[in-house]
């Protein structure tokens, strides 16, 4: 009858009080609601518009570049980001250390059933933002629901695609004996940010996360200095792990200066009072630069200039060792081997 009350399903998602219900993840009328109300309305675009299962769409002349990552952070918010901003952040960066300029990106969703919507809905507004903000379409995407209790809110895995212009190589192996290695700001303040939002810990200057898309940093410092040999974004593990990535790779060995290595007080004070090693602690909006000897004063006055590069340092020097070690120089003038981290210092970090 035309007064009945129309089912649940036909009726608007109610993004103050309702929550995510195993109907939303079958792939019926209720699935489709949450695409068109929530994540077509958020992420709209051209190729998304189409709602088919692939997005099909033009690519510019230069190499393909991929990456995707998963993103299981807890919180899901945190002092400066959240794990939408964060599963856009990443990719990017990980399509642009290989020296891509990201062109898009696909968002997959687990959910546990009984989620709020309005955090749902927060969650995706903030990976819209990061998206339109970095200029880098979400074109396609997948949702899935669990049980209640059998998963934990959301995760969320994104996959990057871009391009490598013609004569861009950066390959984790092409470190070599006398090379610069530069790092662009300040480390630990992802990590830090999470562990102090998790200890409920209050500090007098609030510790945020670097989270940040660095695709026009790269691309500023490419065009500056096309004879980077490797750029990486030292997220989990942080910058001690990744540079035992690298030294590995290359076949070399790492000295570094640990009075020259960024590191903000408050950040310091909180890796002291939780037991960490900020050499371990995750970063989302940093990088590592790696450039021959000759090029480092180029490479150092282009970071500086930028503003995701102001607080940029030279923090040491590629070596020549057949164990591949990464030592240290120390402030009290000792030297100590940066090994790689050993077991797991800060999960659910990313």
């Amino acid at each position: 009858m035309s007064g009945e009350p129309r089912p649940l399903y036909q009726r608007p998602l109610d993004f103050k009080r309702g929550r995510v219900e195993l109907a939303h993840g079958a792939g019926g009328r209720a699935t489709a609601q949450l695409v068109e109300e929530l994540f077509l309305a958020a992420f709209d675009n051209p190729w998304l518009r189409t709602q088919n299962d692939a997005a099909a769409m033009p690519r510019p002349a230069g190499r393909l570049v991929m990456a995707t990552d998963s993103h299981v952070v807890s919180p899901l918010f945190f002092p400066g980001g959240d794990i939408g901003s964060l599963s856009v952040h990443g990719t990017i960066n990980d399509v642009a250390m290989a020296g891509g300029r990201p062109l898009y990106l696909a968002a997959g969703f687990i959910l546990e059933e009984g989620f709020p919507l309005a955090e749902l809905r927060r969650i995706v507004l903030s990976m819209a933002a990061a998206a339109k903000a970095a200029g880098v379409p979400i074109v396609t995407g997948d949702t899935k629901v669990v049980e209640q209790g059998k998963g934990d809110g959301v995760y969320i895995t994104t996959t990057g695609v871009g391009v490598v212009p013609d004569g861009i190589v950066l390959d984790g192996s092409a470190a070599r004996e006398g090379d610069a290695i530069f790092v662009s700001g300040s480390i630990g303040d992802h990590g830090v940010a999470i562990m102090s939002k998790r200890e409920n810990l209050e500090f007098d200057t609030e510790i945020l996360s670097d989270s940040a898309a660095l695709h026009g940093l790269v691309e500023t410092l490419l065009s500056a200095c096309p004879r980077i040999r490797v750029l990486r974004d030292p997220t989990r593990g942080g910058l001690a792990t990744t540079l035992n990535e690298i030294a590995r790779q290359s076949g070399v060995g790492m000295m570094l200066e640990e009075s020259a290595i960024p590191l903000k007080p408050a950040v310091a004070a909180a890796c002291e009072l939780l037991g960490l090693d900020p050499l371990y602690v995750a970063n989302e909006g940093k990088l590592i630069a790696i450039v021959p000897a000759e090029d480092a004063a180029l490479l150092h006055a282009t970071l500086l200039a930028h503003p995701q590069g102001r607080d940029a340092a030279l923090i040491g020097r590629v070596t020549r060792d057949p164990d591949h070690f990464v030592q240290m120089t120390t402030t009290l003038g000792g030297r100590r081997v940066v090994d790689w981290l050993t077991g797991d210092q800060l999960p659910r970090i990313c």
